[in-house]
């Protein structure tokens, strides 16, 4: 199988993971069991101990000391802002608010590739991301009002720092997941992002009531902790070493078609005309920035 059908395959997974993920890390935030930055200490902790042990067991890779500083950077903005302020921002917004601010990603990650990694912006890209991000919106916000009481406008604007932070990330590591395993600087951004989170997470984690916990919230947080945080952070990874960032980032617009996908199956949605154009755009959005540019060929 060709690579580059590899790495749209592990970024369709990457894309129905998070898809789930606005529900159901609302599970575990909206009743309180866990503080949202004590959440993400626990993903980062899980995300160190599973890459750790997956690097000894399988990689055994060595960093360059020169390579340590953009570690350093990618556990920063990938890691610690990225995760903390999406977290925050989700116990104070609305999945609807979050999941439409979370359509700049792209845009963010196009903008910054341009003039960190001189990736060209075709026109090609811009229709393409300018559709993807129609049919999302249209997917999204089709029957639902979006909400700007204070405390949610707050709320907003974490959720939009993770995306941007989330954007740098993508485009800085690039050129680590071109030299090494994606485990090795995996590994690595979340040992160093570990280092921020720590100390705004103890008190929390120290705090949680585990004895409150049902099944379902336990589920939950198997759910986030194995495949929101280690699944999502190596199957990107790996695309990463194939395909460019922008390329990633379009993926994010999957995420409410596959939402919507997976409450049609287990009807709990209704698949309306509006669903279905919005599925049209998304789909085309994201074919025209995955595929090679005709100036290209």
């Amino acid at each position: 199988m060709p690579s580059a059908i590899k790495a749209h395959i592990a970024l369709f997974l990457v894309a129905l993971i998070y898809g789930a993920n606005y529900s159901i890390a609302k599970i575990v935030l909206d009743d309180e069991y866990i503080q949202p930055i004590g959440f993400v200490l626990m993903r980062v902790l899980s995300g160190v101990i599973l890459f750790w042990f997956f690097h000894l067991l399988f990689v055994r890779e060595k960093v360059e000391r020169k390579d340590f500083l953009q570690l350093f950077l990618c556990g920063i903005f990938g890691v610690a802002i990225n995760q903390m302020f999406f977290f925050t921002g989700l116990k104070y917004t609305t999945p609807i608010n979050a999941s439409l601010i979370m359509t700049t990603t792209p845009i963010l990650v196009l903008l910054i590739s341009s003039f960190i990694i001189k990736e060209k912006i075709t026109s090609q890209k811009m229709i393409g991301i300018a559709l993807g991000a129609f049919g999302a919106i249209m997917l999204i916000a089709h029957g639902k009002e979006l909400s700007f009481q204070q405390d949610q406008l707050f709320g907003d604007l974490m959720i939009f720092i993770n995306a941007t932070s989330y954007g740098i990330y993508l485009v800085y590591v690039k050129k680590l997941m071109m030299k090494y395993h994606p485990i090795t600087v995996v590994k690595w951004v979340f040992t160093f992002g570990i280092i921020f989170v720590f100390p705004f997470g103890i008190g929390e984690l120290l705090e949680v009531q585990w004895s409150s916990f049902t099944t379902g919230v336990w589920w939950a947080v198997i759910y986030v902790l194995v495949a929101v945080t280690f699944l999502t952070y190596w199957l990107n990874g790996f695309a990463l070493k194939i395909v460019n960032p922008s390329i990633v980032s379009i993926y994010i617009y999957l995420q409410p078609l596959l939402a919507t996908s997976i409450a049609l199956m287990m009807m709990k949605d209704e698949l309306t005309l509006v669903k279905i154009v919005a599925g049209i755009f998304i789909f085309l959005g994201v074919y025209l920035v995955s595929r090679p540019s005709i100036s290209k060929k």
